[in-house]
C-alpha cells in the first residue's frame, strides 16, 4: 500500500490506543483484583473493558476485517485481507501491582504483512506508533533504534529470567548476558520501546504470542531495528521475540546459534 492508504490507519490506529489507555487509568493503582485464566496469566476488568473499546471503534469503521484479541479472541471476516491484533494490557501483572510499566498493544496486519502499529503506556504517557514508509514516531519525535556496535557495549532486557529456562533457552540468554555490558530487567512491550528509542540495544523473550507483538514489526523497521524471531526472521508468529538495532543482529544470532 502507499502512504497514502496507510495514514488514515495510522490515525485510528493511535487514537484508539490512547482511548483505550487512558480507559485503563481509571483502574490503576486502586488494587484492583485479578482473574487468573487457563493459562495461569491474569485479566482484570480493565482489561476486558479496553478490549471492548477497542473491539467496537475496530467494527465500527472497519467492519469487513478480521480481529484478534487476547480477552476476546478471534473475530474471523472470510476473505479479509485485513488482521488485528489486540493487546489490550500488555504487562497485566505490572498493571496489577501499579508499576508503570504496561501499555496498549494495535497492530493492524495487510495481506499478510504487519504494516502499521502503536503501543501506548497510559501510566506514562508515552506513544509510539508506525506505518510502514511513514516512519517511527514516539509523542510526535522521530523515533530511532541505537547506533551500538558491540555487544560489548550493549544493554540487553528481558520480561523475566525465570522465561529463559521454562521454554528451554537458558544457555542462549546466558551467552547474550555475558557478551554484554549490562542486564536489566524492563519488561513487557516497555523493553521493544526502550529499543525503538536507542534507549535499549536488544530485547529478548522467549515466548510470545502474536497480539503480545502486533505493533512491533512495523514500530522496529521504521526505526532502523529488528523484530522477529530468534532465527533472524521479521515475523510475529515465531511464539518467541527478538528486537535490536541491524548493528547487533548478526551478533546476537551467531551466539543464539552457537552449538556447545
Amino acid at each position: 500500500m502507499t502512504k497514502e492508504d496507510l495514514s488514515p490507519y495510522y490515525q485510528f490506529i493511535t487514537e484508539t490506543a490512547y482511548l483505550a489507555g487512558r480507559l485503563t487509568l481509571g483502574y490503576y493503582q486502586t488494587g484492583i483484583q485479578a482473574e487468573m485464566k487457563s493459562d495461569d496469566t491474569p485479566v482484570t476488568l480493565a482489561d476486558r473493558k479496553a478490549e471492548e473499546i477497542i473491539r467496537s471503534r475496530i467494527e465500527k469503521h472497519y467492519p469487513s476485517h478480521t480481529i484478534v484479541g487476547e480477552e476476546y479472541g478471534l473475530k474471523e471476516s472470510q476473505g479479509a485481507s485485513h488482521r488485528w491484533f489486540i493487546d489490550p494490557i500488555d504487562g497485566t501483572k505490572s498493571f496489577m501491582r501499579g508499576v508503570p510499566l504496561y501499555a496498549v498493544l494495535i497492530g493492524l496486519e495487510i495481506e499478510g504483512e504487519v504494516q502499521v502499529g502503536a503501543a501506548y503506556f497510559p501510566a506514562l504517557d508515552e506513544m509510539i506508533a508506525a506505518a510502514k514508509g511513514l516512519g517511527c514516531w514516539w509523542n510526535g519525535k522521530y523515533a530511532q533504534v541505537s547506533k551500538t556496535q558491540n555487544l560489548s557495549e550493549a544493554l540487553v532486557t528481558c520480561t523475566s529470567s525465570y522465561g529463559f529456562k521454562k521454554y528451554g533457552r537458558l544457555k542462549e540468554w546466558e551467552r547474550i548476558q555475558a557478551a554484554c555490558y549490562f542486564q536489566a530487567g524492563w519488561g513487557d512491550a516497555y523493553g521493544y520501546l526502550l529499543v525503538a528509542t536507542g534507549r535499549a540495544d536488544l530485547m529478548l523473550d522467549p515466548a510470545m504470542n502474536e497480539w503480545d507483538c502486533g505493533p512491533f514489526p512495523p514500530i522496529l523497521a521504521e526505526a532502523g531495528g529488528y523484530f522477529g524471531d530468534w532465527e533472524g526472521k521479521p515475523t510475529i508468529y515465531g511464539k518467541e521475540a527478538m528486537a535490536t538495532n541491524r548493528l547487533l543482529l548478526p551478533q546476537v544470532l551467531s551466539l543464539i546459534q552457537t552449538k556447545e
